[in-house]
């Protein structure tokens, strides 16, 4: 069958938006073909600076005929009926159409359409040039003279030429005809910009990745980087050296050349002085370069990998030694701004954070400051951490805003605060919390787990959400500009991963409802703080829910610890549901539902029949009276159990007090073996359904039974 080569080359793709348009490219293209009835076999996409390519394999020569029935209106229906269906049918007049009889409803008219199907180049003449038109960049351009004109074409950079061919591997491919914005397509592209320029004859696909690679250009993404990861790593390995790797840096540098070239360059040791982190977020960030370390002592070695986009004749010295001195100037820059922060206490820059803003309505930077280390000192206790120590690192965690080193690379605050601690010799803690303060900010993220970091990056997120919260700026759908959901999984992997009892309830309360913490917290005029600390709780909530479903736990499961009143601490939540869910897999967890489930049913129907509940406890001297054993030895078994369950629940010890509640089942089969719920007398009927009631309560010192499947 044939395939489908394109290819869209234009004057440069910005590597940031090169995989995405390689995914949208082969999305759009392909969708409006099946939409056409053109299914294909096989499909993929590809990208390099200068070009985007689609080839799709096994599509058909053309479209498959179409014949379908259109119904209408009813025989003597009103003309504007009549009219509308005629329209809608493409027909002139009901003569065209023909009359079916219904025995039901009656006769009516319906128009038997029917289209041939066109060949396949025609129909992607017609998709490809809406394609390019329509084509979703972040940012496009127009240019030349016919960019003043009303709808002229945009396009990331200036588009050169557009080749499309279509036809079987075995046969000489056609050229699928169009234009679009006065670019004709064609069967030719051009090779490397500077290596070979030249125009490039295009046949079929495999002539096509033949003919660029001999063109000096390399047409898969994915390729590029693994050759370049492979070189680097050979280079590396030639000089007893490691590759620091970097996939993010990676995807960028595959993204800016056609046909990598690596290369190692070299700067002075003198450098090395400086933090690595600092030296690699300036080789980084400059020159998209890698750093090299030892791979004996793991220090980083004065080497760096770059990446050019061409073979030189003088091997690439001029390339390297241009680089080197770019990375030089840069090094030197860095190793100012260290030894000039150096010389400046953490605790002398804090005036200068009164001056800077955090929000217009939560105050400065030093406002917040402030307040962090009124928390950091609250939570010390709990997490176990120094409350002198953790207050003096909350103090000190956003002073390396203000520093130079912090002014050139934000991506370093928090680490250069760590350097400059240490420095100044405040205690080991202290600085390994000024550091981690921020962690985690993301679901793979390092989560701190020394007790002074743990106080003060609570804090921080904490901080973060009530104050958000108390000036109503919440997430909304997708958007969450303050990242208020990472905050949230921040303080939950926080607690979670480093068995943190902390009462959420309680804590948000003295914080938010009672300002006994901070009072810098003022909510707007007239927002009830309850409310507002239900509506954080809430948010808490659905973190926890999708941090555990991530976790693989059960919807239903966590569903049913939830419902719970009370459930604020975080690990004892957690522990329910995994008790709750390794419970359930036994026999015991299985009959415990089961009996659940049975007199939840009965009692449901009786208290829908009846409009009323069946709460409060039975009477004991009424089932005495009534005198069935059973009966008697529901409400007995019942009364232990609901005792060694709640006694369970209080040493935390959750699967035993599923252990107590599922002993219920012979006495709850026996029961309704031999007992009659809806007996004649009204009194006796509503103490049964009372005890069937108290199953249900039962069941809730673990869970709400009646969230769980199954």
């Amino acid at each position: 069958m044939p395939d489908l080569l394109l290819e869209l080359f234009c004057e440069e793709i910005p590597a940031r938006m090169q995989r995405k348009a390689a995914e949208d490219l082969k999305k759009l293209v392909t969708d409006a073909l099946v939409e056409r009835g053109l299914v294909y076999e096989g499909a993929r996409a590809y990208v390099t600076p200068r070009r985007l390519a689609l080839q799709v394999v096994g599509l058909p020569a053309r479209q498959p005929d179409v014949r379908e029935e259109k119904k209408g209106p009813r025989v003597g229906a009103p003309e504007s009926a009549v009219q509308g269906f005629l329209n809608s049918a493409g027909l002139v007049s009901l003569d065209e159409a023909k009359v079916v009889a219904d025995p039901k409803k009656g006769e009516f008219y319906v128009a038997v359409i029917e289209r041939p199907g066109r060949d396949t180049p025609e129909v992607v003449a017609e998709i490809v040039p809406d394609v390019i038109r329509s084509f979703p960049w972040p940012k496009s351009m127009r240019w030349g003279k016919a960019s003043a004109e009303p709808g002229a074409l945009r396009w990331v950079r200036p588009l050169h030429s557009i080749l499309c061919t279509f036809g079987p591997e075995t046969e000489m491919p056609d050229v699928v005809r169009f234009e679009v914005g006065g670019i004709a397509s064609s069967d030719v592209t051009f090779g490397h910009r500077f290596m070979a320029p030249g125009l490039i004859l295009v046949r079929r696909y495999d002539d096509y990745v033949t003919s660029l690679e001999q063109a000096k250009v390399v047409l898969d993404l994915d390729r590029r980087k693994d050759i370049i990861l492979n070189e680097a790593r050979n280079l590396a390995f030639a000089q007893g050296l490691e590759l620091v790797e970097d996939e993010g840096l990676l995807e960028e540098v595959a993204g800016l050349v056609e046909w990598p070239v690596v290369l190692m360059g070299s700067f002075d040791e003198d450098f090395l002085a400086v933090p690595p982190e600092v030296i690699r977020a300036t080789i980084r960030a400059n020159q998209k370069c890698f750093v090299l370390r030892d791979g004996k002592t793991g220090k980083l070695a004065n080497r760096f990998i770059l990446v050019s986009n061409v073979e030189a004749k003088d091997g690439g010295a001029a390339i390297v030694a241009g680089n080197g001195r770019v990375v030089r100037a840069r090094l030197s820059d860095a190793k100012f701004f260290w030894e000039t922060d150096k010389r400046t206490r953490l605790e002398d820059r804090l005036p200068k954070l009164d001056s800077i803003v955090f929000h217009e309505k939560l105050g400065t930077q030093g406002e917040r400051v402030a307040r962090l280390a009124a928390l950091a000192r609250e939570l010390a206790p709990i997490v176990g951490a120094d409350a002198d120590k953790a207050e003096r690192a909350a103090r000190l965690a956003k002073a390396d805003l203000v520093s130079e080193m912090v002014g050139e690379f934000p991506e370093l605050q928090g680490l250069m605060g760590r350097y400059y601690a240490t420095e100044q010799g405040e205690d080991a803690a202290v600085a390994a919390a000024v550091e981690d303060h921020y962690k985690p900010q993301g679901p793979s993220d390092r989560v701190p787990d020394a007790p002074v970091s743990i106080a003060v990056a609570l804090a921080d997120k904490l901080d973060t959400l009530v104050g958000f919260w108390s000036i109503d700026e919440k997430p909304t759908g997708s958007k969450d500009p303050y990242a208020l959901r990472r905050a949230a999984l921040g303080v939950i992997r926080l607690v979670l991963e480093n068995g943190v009892r902390l009462k959420l309830v309680q804590f948000l309360d003295d914080l938010v409802v009672v300002g006994r913490l901070t009072s810098s917290y003022e909510l707007p005029a007239g927002t009830p703080k309850v409310s507002t600390l239900e509506d954080l709780l809430a948010f808490f909530a659905d973190r926890l829910k999708v941090y555990l479903r991530d976790k693989g736990a059960r919807h239903d499961l966590i569903d049913a610890v939830f419902a719970l009143e009370g459930q604020d601490d975080l690990v004892l939540i957690v522990r329910r549901v995994e008790a709750l869910g390794r419970f359930l897999d036994t026999e015991d967890g299985r009959n415990l539902l089961a009996g659940y489930k049975r007199a939840a049913n009965i009692l449901r129907i009786e208290e829908k029949k009846d409009g009323r509940s069946y709460g409060g406890a039975p009477d004991l001297a009424l089932i005495a009276r009534a005198g069935q054993i059973e009966e008697k030895g529901l409400a007995v078994a019942l009364d232990a159990a609901r005792r060694d369950a709640s006694a369970a629940v209080a040493r935390e010890d959750f699967e035993g007090a599923m252990r107590a509640l599922a002993a219920l089942r012979p006495a709850v089969d026996a029961f309704f073996d031999k007992v009659t719920v809806n007996a004649e007398d009204p009194a006796l009927r509503e103490n049964r359904l009372k005890l069937l009631n108290a199953i249900r309560e039962a069941t809730r010192e673990v869970a709400d039974f009646s969230r769980i499947e199954g």
